[in-house]
């Protein structure tokens, strides 16, 4: 069947079929693996469109085509973990050039950019969910890349995407959201104006906690095309093997994602009642401070939440350690409960004082909300808080 019949589908039927269609050599509903670096040419040059699978691969094309059907963009480009894609990203502006970025980023983020390329770019990092003030910043700085995390990780706060993306068009910058906790079924940041939409699959996309892997979409042909000349120079490309597992990860992403939203819900309320709980943070709850602009550009709050026991880092230990279905482990999104405390995990290559100014305390506590029966993740929260009091 031609793929422009699947491309007017919606999410979940595009995400079962589009880069999905049966081999067309064997009839296997489950497409193969192309586990192979190289292929034969018929003549010097003359190939079948593929050379060496650095720079191109059947299976990480099938993903990649997929993918970008998934985020309404016109190109995706896969990578092997989502830091090397954040890397990539920022080898496509000039050095010495100017980056805003927000002030509650992933660690890792944070670490790359503090770290790794702080000599090659002036950063400066700003509470991006002051819509006013980042847009004055940006028309005084005028950067070459504006880096958004909407949901931010691991406070959850929300940015206006259009505002701000439109702002950044204004200068001639790039704008980049990291669309990771919302994953492209609840959000789709090219649609509201950035250039690029990046991706953790590590996370939603995959879902099953067995991969690391990173995406970057556009539909802008001259980012795309450096993307791909510099993925196929530097070699941060993801194997057959994982792209076929994403492949498969994302065909029920859709229905992952309503569980993960609908268990999400269910445990914030809880929370916001609890009484070692000094405050829930959710987008999905009216209390979110930019629950209105959430409810504006995403078409569904997630399934990660952020809340703040009582009794500061003791309490959280021991809540964190008398938690079960609740596994204590970095990383998120998978189809099983995760829990951790980012001011010693995740956000710890942050220096403390520069967590505590953004309100990363050491109570801060982040759940990424599984598809487990909802009463037995609830009981197993209780009991964390029994052993906590």
């Amino acid at each position: 069947m031609e793929k422009e019949f699947y491309l007017k589908k919606s999410f979940a039927t595009r995400a079962l079929h589009v880069g999905n269609e049966p081999d067309p050599i064997t009839g296997a509903i489950s497409p193969p693996i192309f586990q192979t670096s190289t292929y034969v040419q018929s003549s010097p040059g003359v190939h079948k469109g593929y050379e060496y699978s650095r720079t191109h691969n059947p299976t990480r094309s099938r993903l990649e085509e997929c993918l970008a059907s998934l985020e309404n963009a016109k190109h995706c480009i896969v990578t092997a973990t989502g830091m090397s894609a954040t890397h990539l990203i920022t080898q496509i502006i000039k050095r010495g050039s100017k980056v805003i970025c927000g002030d509650d980023i992933y660690g890792g983020t944070y670490r790359l950019f503090t770290t790794v390329v702080k000599d090659d770019f002036d950063f400066t990092f700003t509470d991006t969910t002051k819509t006013d003030e980042t847009i004055a910043k940006i028309k005084e700085l005028k950067p070459a890349l504006l880096w958004i995390e909407s949901p931010t990780n691991p406070l959850l706060k929300i940015s206006d995407i259009k505002r701000l993306t439109a702002a950044a068009k204004e200068v001639g910058a790039m704008s980049v959201v990291d669309n990771t906790f919302m994953s492209p079924y609840f959000q789709n940041p090219i649609d509201l104006g950035a250039d690029i939409s990046y991706h953790s699959m590590s996370k939603y996309i995959n879902g099953h906690s067995d991969i690391v892997a990173g995406a970057i979409m556009t539909s802008n042909d001259e980012i795309a095309s450096e993307l791909r000349r510099l993925q196929n120079s530097i070699g941060p490309s993801q194997s057959p093997f994982d792209s076929w597992l994403v492949l498969r990860g994302v065909k029920t992403l859709s229905i992952r994602m309503d569980r993960h939203q609908e268990n999400a819900f269910k445990v914030a309320e809880f929370l916001e009642k609890h009484p070692q709980v000094e405050s829930v943070t959710y987008p999905g709850l009216k209390s979110h401070p930019q629950h209105e602009i959430a409810k504006e550009q995403m078409s569904g709050f997630g399934g990660m939440i952020t809340f703040f026991i009582k009794g500061g880092l003791e309490a959280s230990r021991k809540f964190l350690e008398n938690v079960h279905l609740f596994m204590l482990a970095e990383s998120l999104g998978g189809v099983e409960s995760l829990v951790e405390n980012p001011a010693i995990m995740t956000h710890a290559s942050i220096p403390k004082a520069e967590r505590e100014k953004i309100g990363l305390t050491d109570n801060l506590i982040r759940l990424s909300v599984g598809i487990e029966n909802i009463e037995d993740l609830i009981a197993d929260l209780e009991n964390g808080f029994k052993h906590a009091k």
